[in-house]
């Protein structure tokens, strides 16, 4: 789209995501002005009216948390008739949920862990123990994961083994009155998918030393790994359906990750869907592109062209 010259690249936000999303903000905003736009880094925090963005062609939204991605941002957008980088509002208020994400997959065949939903963190259900008949759905288990309904920071994740966990998750988490899920724990491998323009990257696998992929792992750790994961043929074919599949059904536009788990027996288990995946020179995104020699650079023009 020749018309598009002056990108505002919108980024930073009050999140707990905030420092990651000014570190994508200034990647991609550097290579707009290498790839000859006429870029502005824009601080959503600083914004004061929506409407200032329409003296620009296009809007790359690098901005997470739920002001980014919880759909409001890209409706305010459309109303004003501003093109912008992913998807559209109801796909990103669709993925934001983990409630919503579940219900869609499963209800079109696509495996998810098992979960039950939580309208707040109460002091009666920390205290009333994993024995609780409120745990019943997921019953037996061993573990069990406790994260917010909607985040993508990493913050407030809990893996639960007992009642101790469960008492003490209530003790340090930062905020109760917020919907939570608790789910199903499965043991395995976690991976991930970019898709851009329809097209599945190769899959990355996270290992990390933490118990798992949390906060600290994510954002802190120098020792957790992000390598091209060895799949079989099969294998490979089966995560890039599911993916491509999820993205279409959760009603994803030009670029999203997909976050999943392999299983002991190699079955394949969708957890979310970023629709404003990281794009600093460590995430994920970047990663699996230079898999095929792709740049940074060419990524973030690859995602325009497929927004527009």
């Amino acid at each position: 789209m020749e018309s598009i010259k002056k990108i505002a690249v919108i980024y930073g936000g009050s999140s707990s995501e905030r420092e990651i999303s000014i570190q994508s903000g200034e990647g991609i905003h550097a290579a707009l002005n290498e790839l000859g736009y006429d870029s502005s880094l824009v601080d959503f925090r600083n914004l004061q009216n929506i409407s200032s963005l329409c003296e620009y062609d296009f809007i790359f939204i690098a901005l997470h948390g739920f002001e980014g991605e919880g759909g409001a941002l890209q409706k305010n957008l459309d109303d004003l008739n501003i093109p912008y980088s992913g998807s559209a509002w109801k796909a990103c208020s669709n993925t934001w949920s983990k409630k919503l994400t579940k219900e869609i997959l499963n209800k079109n065949g696509i495996n998810t862990p098992k979960s039950i939903n939580l309208k707040k963190f109460s002091k009666e259900i920390a205290e009333g123990g994993l024995s609780n008949s409120f745990f019943d759905p997921l019953k037996p288990f061993d573990h069990l994961f406790l994260k917010p309904d909607a985040d993508g920071s990493s913050v407030d994740i809990f893996k639960i083994s007992n009642d101790e966990n469960l008492k003490n998750a209530y003790k340090v988490c930062t905020n109760h009155n917020r919907n939570y899920i608790f789910e199903e724990y499965i043991g395995g491998r976690e991976l991930t998918v970019t898709i851009i323009n329809k097209e599945c990257f190769p899959p990355i696998e996270i290992i990390t030393k933490n118990e798992f992929y949390d906060y600290h792992a994510k954002y802190i750790s120098d020792e957790t790994l992000h390598i091209e994961a060895n799949l079989s043929s099969s294998e490979l074919i089966e995560i890039k359906k599911i993916s491509a599949k999820a993205f279409d059904l959760l009603g994803c536009k030009a670029w999203a990750r997909v976050d999943l788990l392999q299983d002991k027996d190699n079955n394949f288990y969708i957890i979310e869907i970023n629709t404003v995946p990281g794009m600093t020179e460590h995430s994920c995104v970047p990663k699996s592109g230079g898999f095929l020699g792709i740049s940074y650079n060419e990524i973030v023009k690859m995602i325009i062209d497929a927004s527009i």
